[in-house]
């Protein structure tokens, strides 16, 4: 028996620790002396067209800034078709959207929508449009971005550069954040860190293997022929898109030099519904493609398994690891090393996020204490998400993060 317990708290301890510590490790020498992709596009040569498809709901405080970024882009105009689709704006996201496509009436479509359908089934819609527009062939990319992801100049081109070799099926950006995410108080720096980590895993992915996992939604590039419509209920549309390319055999890679920004939430409540929102969606993709992890997928497998699911796991192999620990410390005669991590474990899952929440109150803030609460935050979030797969999604309506406008 306390072999079994043994064997179950190492277990769950190297999954975690594989997925946060030893599988960047393995990306970075498995990324060592490959080049960059190619072969790319020229700004000299004919580009293919792009339809950038966003969906948006009650995005007002943004969306006119959002469309300024995208026709301030150094990509040929002709070119560079916008579609998007007002999601039952309450507030004067239409107005905005309407009065600024009369400066490109030939440029952009909008489609306000009379009830709620969900950014997945609006993106659906607005790439059936833009097919129709302009047959899906590899010469069309479709551009899929968040209202409150704003374009740099060479952002558009630096995404389609990469499309010149035909192998490629998505390409997602480098977001950054604006220097709210600097501020002290509240959970932005933690966020920040965190994406900032994940682009530079994805960048690391593609460059090793050709299998970035899951581009960051809020702005990536996906050659139309890859792309696949997201079924009714599918919280987590990109993921699922990008999962789709590589079922047909498509390649993602990151760009760095795709660069975007993004305001952050600095409410760690804003950020526990959104990422139990994600959470909710990415079990629906594990059960769509499982299959995918079969070792006939190479590295694929290996970077779903290693990147995605174990992280998906995080919140079992902790609770599995804290209660096979208590067991190994306390029962069986004891043993000084267990009692030792049970203590250390104990203090890290109990005493510091309750701690971080006092000085928080007191307006005291410890870096890494946050980073302690914000991860332990994001594990409950995964837990509470899988609680709601079990439970069934009825619809892909959903509330987006407050927007950090000052």
């Amino acid at each position: 028996m306390i072999i079994l317990i043994s064997v179950f708290f190492w277990f769950s301890g190297f999954c975690l620790l594989h997925s946060y510590l030893f599988y960047p490790l393995i990306l970075r020498i498995a990324a060592r002396r490959k080049q960059a992709h190619a072969p790319i596009f020229q700004r000299s040569e004919q580009l293919p067209r792009v339809s950038v498809l966003l969906s948006a709901f009650n995005e007002e405080a943004v969306i006119k800034e959002k469309l300024k970024s995208i026709f301030s882009s150094d990509y040929p105009l002709d070119q560079l078709y916008v579609y998007i689709g007002s999601d039952c704006s309450t507030d004067k996201t239409n107005e905005i959207i309407e009065n600024f496509g009369k400066q490109y009436p030939n440029n952009l479509y909008f489609n306000p929508y009379a009830e709620r359908r969900g950014k997945p089934m609006v993106i659906n819609d607005l790439a059936a449009k833009a097919t129709a527009d302009y047959p899906k062939g590899a010469d069309h990319i479709f551009i899929i971005t968040d209202a409150n992801v704003m374009f740099s100049p060479e952002a558009v081109f630096q995404l389609l550069k990469h499309f010149k070799d035909q192998e490629i099926a998505i390409v997602d950006s480098n977001i950054t954040h604006p220097e709210f995410a600097e501020k002290k108080a509240g959970i932005a720096r933690n966020e920040k860190g965190y994406i900032s980590r994940e682009v530079g895993i994805k960048y690391l992915e593609g460059l090793a293997w050709g299998c970035m996992i899951g581009p960051l939604g809020g702005c990536y590039s996906v050659r139309s022929t890859y792309f696949s419509e997201v079924p009714a209920g599918f919280l987590v549309d990109d993921f699922y898109i990008a999962m789709k390319a590589f079922e047909k055999g498509g390649k993602a890679i990151n760009e760095p030099l795709a660069l975007c920004f993004e305001d952050v939430s600095n409410s760690i409540s804003e950020e526990f519904r959104r990422k139990t929102r994600i959470s909710t969606g990415n079990f629906a993709n594990l059960a769509t493609f499982w299959r995918l992890l079969l070792p006939n997928r190479g590295a694929l497998a290996f970077a779903f398994l290693s990147h995605k699911v174990f992280r998906w796991l995080g919140p079992f192999f902790i609770i599995l690891a804290y209660i096979s620990n208590t067991i190994l410390a306390f029962s069986f005669s004891g043993n000084l090393f267990y009692q030792i991590l049970f203590l250390i474990l104990t203090i890290g899952l109990f005493a510091v996020p309750l701690l971080d929440f006092l000085l928080k109150k007191a307006g005291i803030n410890i870096e890494p204490l946050r980073y302690i609460t914000y991860f332990l935050a994001m594990n409950a979030a995964l837990l509470k998400g899988f609680i709601n797969y079990l439970k069934g999604v009825s619809n892909n309506v959903w509330q987006p993060t407050k927007r950090n406008i000052e």
